[in-house]
């Protein structure tokens, strides 16, 4: 026993040798280490960090610089930031992606000053056109000229100037917020558009004093001449058409990421374009896709919605299972959002509502039978009063409905005693804060400053009682640049000098949250995306400035340096490698509308 004893104490100080020797314990080296910046993380446990590993795509560990150099190693890329500021990657909570993409193939018309300027720029294209071919453009909104055209009716120019530059060509120019189109005479000739056809429901015809179409289509009116549009596309040689159609996901793709984008939330393809970018997300995408089915009939629905509910396909890159936007009403700048009274500027309209509420409630029940998310459009405050009260009526009747998060898009004008409602009922609210900004000049205009205060975009107000904001930019109605997003959210600044109603401003935490965490829980992946901690998806941005500290004026100078997702840097800034802090010029004013 005593040869024991000795033997034991003569080995103990080998052992305790050894475990001095291992302590640090080893690490496996990390894929890639970002050091040296401003890390807001959203976890309430490390909310500030200045460095972060990550291993697998995914989050390994955060801390200090001295603490996360244990994961480098030879292979270990590591990116030194300089003091640059990182977030969670940013969700675009609502966008139509392949829109995106095509809008860079069409004549830009939002920056036009005047009518006379876009039929200037149709003509320059018909000049390159073979007769036959579709003149496409997208962006105006008359509000914004800096004249009327003449001659017009009510403010809206009449289709022969473009009849008189376009003889040979279809015109089809889309609205900035895609619920009207102004089409020349013979693409309303190829739709079957006359004298004589009514008007859709949940649509306007717009005709001058004697009954003739002037050209403009609102909301389920437009739909002839799309119909149209796409017989023509059908003509095409399809090596044609596919490459288009390629083109129009790489060039959306490249905006997002360049943007700062990791995850978008695509507000409606149909079955088939579903398919398709299913196949996309199988050879690889830079950013994830959240897919909600729309453009399919309530039968389609009925039969075959089911079998497309996916989750985490392609490594987490590719999921469906929401349905929408479905359009309960139309756009403010377009007289079609649904009001309870009528419009100030306007006393005979009073919007309308464009998907029959019967119709969205046979959406719902077939959206709550099959557990899929459903999300409507609603811009008035009819609109929301009405889709609230059919949730409501859903979730009675269904109490597991309340469970899939269903959403109202837009939100934007509100009722007061509907504010509440939200959270009440568990709806998320989800809303643009550059579409605030951009629709201030004409908001009062349209529906007078009371209503105006009391429930215009009233973040503020649904956040105090309790409901998940979120945010984005309904990209290509809004560049889905984030920094004017986020610009407008904590400042309401109107670009002149004014602010609009300013008492419903955002701290910048909540807007911070608003697009990265709020986004994330609004599509189930609360516990992989929206912060940064040990075990999530690796996806984060790198920002020139702090968002959370800067000054409001200088948030417009913020750039994306590098935008990373799953622990892979899928955009960096030219030029960021050498960057050392500082600020950029200021970005251009941002006119978008809505």
């Amino acid at each position: 026993m005593r040869l024991y004893a000795a033997a034991a104490l003569l080995l103990a100080p080998c052992a305790a040798a050894q475990a001095v020797a291992a302590f640090p314990p080893a690490l496996a080296p990390a894929d890639l280490v970002v050091r040296g910046g401003v890390i807001a993380t959203l976890d309430p446990r490390q909310p500030q960090v200045q460095a972060l590993a990550v291993r697998g795509g995914r989050i390994e560990a955060l801390g200090s610089d001295t603490a996360i150099a244990r994961y480098i190693g030879p292979r270990t890329r590591v990116l030194d930031l300089h003091g640059a500021f990182v977030t969670p990657g940013f969700i675009e909570g609502h966008g139509h992606l392949m829109s995106n993409g095509e809008d860079a193939m069409e004549l830009r018309l939002g920056p036009a000053p005047t009518w006379g300027a876009i039929v200037a720029m149709v003509k320059a294209a018909a000049a390159r056109a073979k007769p036959g071919e579709w003149i496409v453009g997208a962006g105006f909104q008359q509000s914004k000229w800096t004249h009327p055209p003449e001659p017009n009716f009510r403010g809206l120019p009449l289709h022969a100037s473009l009849d008189a530059v376009a003889p040979n060509n279809p015109v089809m120019l889309s609205h900035a917020s895609g619920h009207a189109m102004f089409a020349n005479e013979m693409a309303l000739r190829l739709a079957g558009i006359t004298r004589s056809t009514p008007n859709p429901p949940g649509g306007t015809i717009v005709r001058d004093a004697s009954g003739d179409a002037i050209g403009m289509l609102r909301d389920t009116a437009m739909g002839p001449v799309r119909a149209a549009y796409n017989r023509y596309l059908r003509t095409l040689p399809p090596a044609e058409v596919a490459a288009r159609r390629e083109q129009a996901l790489q060039d959306a793709l490249h905006n997002e990421i360049s943007k700062g984008i990791t995850t978008f939330v695509d507000m409606g393809e149909n079955f088939q374009s579903v398919d398709w970018l299913k196949r996309q997300a199988a050879a690889g995408l830079p950013l994830r896709l959240y897919v909600n089915i729309n453009g399919e009939p309530v039968s389609a629905l009925a039969a075959h919605l089911a079998q497309y509910r996916t989750v985490g396909y392609a490594n987490d890159h590719f999921t469906v299972r929401g349905v929408g936007e479905i359009l309960s009403d139309g756009a403010l700048g377009t007289h079609s959002a649904w009001f309870l009274q009528p419009y100030a500027d306007d006393p005979g309209v009073a919007g309308k509502n464009v998907t029959a509420m019967a119709t969205i409630r046979r959406i719902a029940e077939i959206a709550a039978r099959g557990h899929f998310q459903l999300s409507v459009h609603a811009i008035g405050d009819r609109a929301n009063e009405e889709t609230l009260n059919l949730f409501q009526q859903i979730f009675t009747q269904d109490p597991a409905a309340a469970a899939l998060r269903w959403r109202i898009e837009h939100a934007q004008h509100l009722a007061p005693a509907d504010i509440p409602r939200f959270a009440g009922l568990g709806v998320i609210a989800s809303m643009q804060s550059i579409h605030a900004c951009s629709d201030a000049p004409y908001v009062v205009t349209r529906i007078g400053e009371r209503r105006a205060r009391a429930g215009a975009y009233a973040w503020h107000a649904l956040i105090a009682a309790g409901a998940l904001v979120l945010d984005g930019t309904d990209t290509p109605v809004e560049d889905t640049n984030p920094i004017p997003n986020f610009y407008c959210g904590v400042t309401r600044d109107e670009g002149n000098g004014k602010l609009f109603f300013p008492g419903q401003v955002k701290t910048r935490m909540q807007e911070l949250r608003s697009y990265t965490w709020n986004n994330a829980y609004a599509i189930f992946q609360e516990n992989q995306l929206g912060s940064l901690a040990p075990g999530k998806l690796a996806d984060m941005d790198v920002f020139s400035g702090d968002l959370l500290t800067i000054p409001a004026a200088d948030i417009l100078r913020t750039r994306v340096l590098y935008t990373i997702v799953g622990g892979r840097i899928v955009y960096q800034r030219p030029g960021a490698a050498q960057w050392r802090g500082g600020l950029f010029q200021p970005m251009p004013e941002f006119d978008h509308v809505n």
